[in-house]
C-alpha cells in the first residue's frame, strides 16, 4: 500500500510524544483535554469536577486539563465554573453565549492544543475507571476516536427501561439506516485525537445533541478507527434531557446526514489515512497485492452483469431461439462487464489499451460462451423441450463458474499490472 496520501488527507497515525512537556509542546500544555459541557448545573458542577480532578491526579500520568464548558447557563453556573477553575490547577472554564452540547465541543476542541481531546457529562454517569482505557488507544496511535459502550456484554449498567428501550431503539436505527457499526452513538463518555477533530469538526453541521452522532458517523464512513470500551453506567435520575424533543431532533439529524452520504456531498476524502509502518506497506516482490479489494468490485460487477444478461436474454429470448439470444445477451453484457471491470475493479483509467483489454475480454467472452452454450446444448440434448425456468438455473449455473475463470483470466493475463499494484496506487 502507499505511504503518501492524497491533498488535504491526514497523514500516517503515529503515537503521541508524552515525554517531557518541552520535547514537543509547550511548558504545561496538557496531552489530555477533558470538556466538561454544562447548561444550569450549579448544584452538580462542583463535585464533578473535584472527582474528576481527583482521579486524573492519581491515575493519569501525563499532564491533563479540565475545561468546563458552560452554555448560556442562567443559575449560578458561571460563578461555580470560575472558582474550580481559580481554585483547582488544570481548570479552566470557557463561556458560551449559545446552548447546545456541540457548539460546546466545537468551539473547546477547535482551540484546544491537546494531541487527545475528551468530554464526559457532568453528572459523571459513567465510572473514571474507563477513562485512561479510553484515551490510551488514541495516545498509543493505534485509534482516531474512542467511546464508551453502554450496551457491550460486558458493561455494567444501572437504568429505567425507558432510557434502555430509547438507546437501543436509537442505535438500531442507526444501523437500519446510516449502516453505523459503532454500538452506542449516545453514551457521554468520548475521545478523538486532536489531529482528527482538526479535519473532522469542520464537516459536522450539528451544535447539539446528535453531534456525538454525527461525528462518529462521518468518522466511521472516511475509514478511521473507533475503539469502544465497555463502561459501568448508573443512570441519574435528575438529568434534565428531553427525551422527545432530543429524539426528533436526531431524526432529523439522520436525515440530513444520509442523504448527504448518498449523494456524497461530503469531502470525506479528507479524513483518510495510511496504514503508516505497517507490513502491508512495504512493496513484496511477488506478493499479490489488493486481492480482496478487487475479488469484491469484481463481485459486485459480476452480480449486476448477470441480472442484465439474464434479462437480456429473456429479452431475445421472445423472438429467437435458446442459442442466439443466449450469444445475444452475452456479448452485450461481456462487452460492459470488461469495461466496469476495467474501470471499477482493477482501476484502469484513459482510452490506451482500451480496444487491447476489450479484444482480450472477448476471449474471455468466448470461453463462457462454450460454457453455457456447452451447459444449454447438453440440456436440451436431455430433456427435448425443458421450461424457460430450467434454462435459466442451467444458465446461472455455468455463468457462476464461467464467472470464477473470467475473474482468474481478468487478473493474470487481461489486466496484469493492474493485479500487482494496490487499487490506491493506480488513482495517483
Amino acid at each position: 500500500m502507499a505511504t503518501d496520501t492524497s491533498p488535504g488527507a491526514l497523514p500516517a497515525r503515529t503515537p503521541v510524544d508524552v515525554r517531557s512537556p518541552a520535547a514537543q509542546r509547550a511548558p504545561g500544555a496538557p496531552v489530555l483535554d477533558v470538556v466538561v459541557p454544562v447548561f444550569n448545573e450549579e448544584k452538580d458542577l462542583g463535585p464533578c469536577v473535584h472527582r474528576l480532578h481527583e482521579h486524573l491526579t492519581r491515575t493519569f500520568p501525563y499532564p491533563f486539563r479540565i475545561t468546563v464548558a458552560d452554555n448560556a447557563s442562567t443559575d449560578r453556573t458561571p460563578e461555580v465554573a470560575a472558582g474550580l477553575a481559580a481554585g483547582l490547577p488544570c481548570v479552566r472554564s470557557v463561556r458560551l453565549e449559545q446552548k447546545g452540547r456541540g457548539r460546546a465541543l466545537r468551539t473547546v476542541w477547535s482551540r484546544s492544543e491537546a494531541p487527545v481531546l475528551a468530554y464526559m457529562d457532568v453528572d459523571l454517569s459513567t465510572d473514571l475507571n474507563a477513562l485512561l482505557p479510553l484515551v490510551a488507544p488514541l495516545i498509543s496511535g493505534h485509534s482516531d476516536l474512542a467511546i464508551g459502550t453502554r450496551l457491550a456484554r460486558s458493561s455494567r449498567v444501572v437504568r429505567g427501561a425507558k432510557r434502555e428501550f430509547v438507546s437501543r431503539a436509537y442505535n438500531l436505527l442507526l444501523r437500519s439506516s446510516l449502516a453505523a457499526r459503532f454500538s452506542d452513538a449516545q453514551c457521554g463518555f468520548k475521545a478523538v485525537r486532536g489531529d482528527v477533530a482538526e479535519r473532522l469538526l469542520p464537516l459536522v453541521e450539528d451544535s447539539g445533541w446528535f453531534f456525538d452522532t454525527e461525528l462518529l458517523v462521518l468518522a466511521e464512513r472516511a475509514g478511521l478507527r473507533i475503539h469502544e470500551v465497555p463502561v459501568d453506567w448508573v443512570d441519574d435520575p435528575d438529568s434534565t434531557v428531553h427525551i422527545v424533543g432530543t429524539a426528533v431532533d436526531d431524526l432529523k439529524g439522520v436525515w440530513r446526514v444520509g442523504r448527504a452520504l448518498a449523494v456524497g456531498a461530503l469531502p470525506l476524502d479528507r479524513l483518510t489515512r495510511p496504514f503508516g509502518d505497517d507490513p502491508r506497506d512495504r512493496n513484496l516482490t511477488g506478493v499479490p497485492r489488493g486481492l480482496a479489494r478487487q475479488l469484491l468490485g469484481f463481485c459486485a460487477v459480476g452480480v449486476l452483469s448477470t441480472l442484465c444478461y439474464l434479462a437480456l436474454y429473456s429479452l431475445f429470448r421472445l423472438g429467437a431461439g435458446a442459442q442466439t439470444a443466449n450469444a445475444a445477451a452475452l456479448l452485450l453484457s461481456a462487452l460492459a462487464n470488461t469495461a466496469a471491470n476495467r474501470r471499477l475493479t482493477f482501476g484502469v483509467r484513459g482510452r490506451e489499451r482500451a480496444l487491447r483489454h476489450q479484444a482480450q475480454g472477448l476471449l474471455v467472452f468466448a470461453i463462457g460462451l462454450a460454457l453455457t452454450s456447452g451447459s444449454l446444448a447438453a440440456l436440451h440434448a436431455a430433456g427435448g423441450r425443458p421450461a424457460h425456468t430450467t434454462e435459466l438455473a442451467v444458465l446461472i449455473t455455468a455463468n457462476l463458474a464461467a464467472t470464477v475463470l473470467r475473474f482468474l483470466l481478468f487478473r493474470a493475463w487481461v489486466f496484469p499490472e493492474r493485479a500487482a499494484t494496490h487499487p490506491k496506487d493506480t488513482d495517483r
